[in-house]
């Protein structure tokens, strides 16, 4: 387990976090898995659609975190996982599911993972992003409307009563729990290099 280096990259709703693991991505390859906490939304089959719509998706409570603290440990092991697959759509995962294989660095992202202290213990190094809050609400109702089917007086109305309240109370106090905070995320070229450089260093000395 001690070869296996986790990352755990973490910010609000729109901050930026998907465009820095898409560089580091890039920059390391096959070198790096990715799992997102959005995959691991409970199921919530026994609810009606509308029932689903209502839910706070930005609660702690919404995802199923012990099967991701499992799937981390066994990746550090250097099995492989079966993943969830969540569909936005429908608010509900689906029946299949994506094996995921092991890799030097694996690299999670999420706006809760550093509000929960089982997946604090595993990461080796945790990264914050941290973006103004009105770039950040632009992000998310492009991301949503155009990504996942909602509409945009949904989005609006979602970051309105759950989504703001929820990044006050559990998402920007768990700022506190990095060890790097990154302005503006994938877009800071500076702070990029230096976490590279990092990695860079963490697999050498592995």
């Amino acid at each position: 387990m001690n070869n296996t280096i986790v990352i755990g990259i973490a910010g609000g709703t729109g901050s930026g976090k998907t465009t820095l693991i898409k560089r580091i991505k890039k920059e390391f390859d096959d070198e790096i898995t990715i799992l997102s906490h959005d995959f691991y939304y409970k199921e919530n089959s026994h609810l009606p659609f509308e029932e689903r719509e209502k839910l706070n998706y930005d609660h702690p409570n919404a995802f199923d975190t012990g099967l991701m603290v499992e799937h981390i440990i066994k990746l550090k092991e250097e099995n492989p996982i079966e993943r969830p697959v969540y569909d936005f759509v429908i608010h509900n995962r689906r029946a299949e599911t994506v094996k995921v294989e092991s890799a030097k660095v694996i690299i999670v992202e999420g706006i809760l993972i550093f509000e929960n202290k089982e997946l604090l213990d595993l990461f080796d190094i945790k990264v914050f992003i941290d973006t103004d809050p009105d770039v950040r609400i632009i992000r998310r109702i492009l991301r949503d409307v155009r990504e996942r089917g909602r509409s945009l007086d949904s989005v609006i109305n979602q970051y309105l009563t759950t989504v703001k309240l929820m990044h006050d109370e559990f998402v920007e106090p768990s700022k506190k729990n990095a060890d790097i905070i990154i302005p503006e995320g994938g877009y800071n070229k500076v702070a990029m290099q230096m976490l590279s450089d990092r990695i860079k260093t963490l697999l050498k000395n592995n």
